[in-house]
């Protein structure tokens, strides 16, 4: 249930060094956060080792967020993939009451800080039912979806990275915006987590893709669901926060909430890059971020 409230074909590639520079597009500046006041802003976008690509005890994740200055933080490690088996993506199913337990615990023994229990879900066609099934048994206060596959490909994974060459990246995207849409739809989800991340490396069309973002949102919009702002994007070849500028100035005009997150996958991560995530945020005309609680969606003023 959702909440209530090289030249390719059709298409261009990263500039040659630049998707893996260090010195990449929109990055702001390391020492951002200096005195900037994090009070009233939220990182819901926390892993755990768990998923085997992360790093650090749940309490150093905390630590930092009380150290900003956060009011919330959520952890939402990665669903157990019901398609594939993959201890370096996902955890378990045998895993995830102990991952409940552990980060319900966490959240009943701190204070400065609220801690919500999230997941993050894969949206794969023909494993709703099964995931809505293994979702209601436990009391998450969010559940975002996303999509890291395309018809079994799992187009954001360095792995596999070579599957771009060749490929018609228009009708890539036109692809991945109906699979968001269409997880928009599947009433899994209360937010919509990194909603741009085909463009992680820097594969981009060369037509107007401002269609393919618009049919889906308009699907967003209908279905009720925040969209996260994720930084993560930042430290990615692409160098942009998911979503991009003109992204966000659409879900602004149809008045889709938004949420913040970090995707952070160590304890250093958390918060991080959040000075150019308020100034984007603001510059497109939000003024609200929303929270969450046992999957209902409230709204809290953007601090100034």
């Amino acid at each position: 249930m959702r909440s209530l409230v090289a030249r390719e074909k059709g298409c261009s590639a990263p500039a040659a060094g630049k998707a893996a520079s260090g010195a990449m597009r929109g990055s702001p500046p390391s020492g951002i956060l200096e005195g900037m006041d994090m009070s009233g802003l939220v990182d819901y976008h926390l892993h755990t080792p768990r998923c085997g690509h992360a790093v650090g005890d749940l309490e150093e994740y905390v630590a930092r967020a009380l150290l900003l200055g956060l009011s919330e933080v959520g952890f939402s490690d990665h669903f157990p993939l019901l398609h594939l088996r993959d201890s370096t993506l996902s955890m378990s199913l045998e895993e995830l009451p102990h991952y409940v337990e552990e980060v319900n615990h966490l959240a009943g023994s701190v204070s400065g800080v609220r801690v919500r229990l999230g997941i993050e879900v894969d949206y794969v066609p023909g494993y709703v039912e099964r995931t809505a099934e293994i979702l209601s048994a436990y009391a998450f206060d969010y559940v975002m979806g996303s999509v890291h596959f395309l018809d079994g490909w799992g187009f954001d994974d360095p792995r596999y990275v070579e599957g771009y060459r060749g490929r018609d990246l228009y009708a890539l995207w036109a692809r991945y915006f109906q699979v968001l849409g269409d997880a928009a739809e599947s009433g899994l989800f209360d937010v919509l987590a990194h909603p741009d991340l085909i463009k992680k490396f820097g594969y981009r069309p060369l037509g107007d893709v401002t269609p393919l973002y618009e049919s889906c949102l308009d699907r967003v919009a209908a279905a009720g669901l925040a969209v996260e702002v994720s930084t993560a994007g930042l430290s990615k070849p692409v160098g942009e926060i998911y979503p991009g500028e003109e992204f966000l100035r659409l879900c602004r005009r149809r008045e889709i909430p938004v949420t913040l997150g970090s995707d952070a996958h160590s304890p250093e991560e958390v918060g991080r890059f959040y000075g150019a995530a308020v100034e984007l945020l603001r510059r497109v005309g939000y003024t609200e971020i929303a929270f969450f609680e046992r999957r209902r969606m409230k709204l809290a003023p953007l601090p100034a």
